[in-house]
């Protein structure tokens, strides 16, 4: 697992090249915010998770459990959600809206950027 790359992601790369063509400027990964977002819009004090599917455990086809070492991946996962959870609301308290984008998300082009738009305006 440790060679799961956190950061710079296809997934997380989809998302900037949309934000950045929809006009949005944008810093990356800022680590003195609570759950170091890959995504910050300082100007919209808002800020964009990109979490993939089986990681974060979204209800999807990708999101499921593998059939092996359950106990491990369910535990783990469930630490990860929990973790976000935290995230969420820590970046809440301190007045930033959260957007979570999901790696199943990325199919549709269109219905991302509505998506995006409507969250961050």
């Amino acid at each position: 697992m440790s060679r799961v790359a956190s950061r710079h992601t296809k997934p997380e790369i989809e998302v900037r090249r949309c934000l950045h063509k929809m006009g949005f400027r944008f810093r990356l990964h800022r680590r003195d915010l609570p759950g170091t977002p890959d995504i910050v819009l300082p100007r919209l004090k808002a800020v964009v998770f990109v979490h993939g599917c089986f990681w974060h455990g979204h209800n999807c086809k990708r999101g499921h459990l593998p059939a092996t070492n359950r106990e491990f991946w369910g535990s783990k996962i469930q630490r990860n959600k929990v973790r976000d959870c935290q995230h969420r609301r820590s970046l809440s308290a301190l007045g930033w809206r959260v957007v979570e984008v999901w790696e199943c998300q990325l199919k549709d082009r269109v219905a991302l950027e509505v998506m995006l738009r409507n969250e961050l305006t």
